[in-house]
């Protein structure tokens, strides 16, 4: 991936995870990961092993990833390692929907993240009736 757009991938990645509460970024096996107490995503900004394209690892609730996969093939796929867990790959090397990746990120942290976490992202995001 050439450099300005791995920064781009990167820093869109990072301003969506980071904006969630409680979300720590740290490497894991030398790729940035993302943490709400434990881990919800996972980018791969270069790809890993035979995948060689820019994507995410995320967390997602059960039976997302067979939905996904069997849906839209081409853009979703079971990563390896955290597969096996429901996890879902994200592919990053075509024209990304930033919208989309948030609210799939924002899944992965809901299925990961402390019940307390939740609930003050969920107070974040009410809004004051008038």
């Amino acid at each position: 991936m050439p450099g300005r757009a791995r920064h781009e991938v990167e820093s869109q990645v990072r301003a969506i995870c980071l904006a969630f509460p409680g979300t720590q970024e740290r490497l894991s096996h030398g790729a940035p990961a993302f943490f709400a107490v434990r881990q919800f995503v996972m980018l791969w900004p270069d790809g890993h092993h035979d995948v060689e394209f820019p994507h995410l690892w995320c967390a997602a609730p059960a039976g997302a990833q067979d939905e996904l996969v069997t849906s839209e093939p081409r853009r979703f796929f079971r990563p390896p390692y955290v597969g096996a867990r429901g996890w879902i790959g994200v592919r990053l090397d075509e024209d990304v929907d930033w919208a989309e990746i948030g609210a799939i990120c924002e899944e992965a942290y809901r299925t990961i993240a402390p019940r307390r976490l939740v609930a003050e992202l969920e107070a974040g995001q009410a809004r004051p009736t008038d």
